[in-house]
């Protein structure tokens, strides 16, 4: 699975998130673990739908809690300018990461 996730991330490929309550389309930054151990993603949102009313910008996936996965033809033109290396969400390792 970590592979799966990691490619996108070498490849600058969009990925589409699906979940019980909708999906998401995302650049995704980084994938690792945080300090309770839960696998987490680090996107940004650039479609979709949002629990929380925001259908674009900075979002934390849980990977448990993803139904499906699916990378895009897409790709994105590298890390946005907002993002930085180390994540201090994911507290545990980083897997991989723009």
């Amino acid at each position: 699975m970590h592979e799966d996730i990691c490619r996108p991330i070498r490849e600058l490929r969009l990925i589409q998130l699906s979940y019980d309550w909708g999906y998401r389309t995302v650049e995704l930054h980084a994938f690792g673990r945080n300090d309770k151990g839960n696998e987490l993603l680090r996107v940004y949102q650039v479609g979709g739908t949002s629990k929380s009313g925001e259908p674009t910008g900075w979002k934390l996936s849980r990977v448990d809690e993803i139904n499906s996965l699916s990378v895009l033809e897409e790709q994105f033109l590298g890390p946005r300018s907002a993002y930085k290396t180390g994540d201090k969400a994911l507290s545990g390792p980083i897997y991989c990461e723009l």
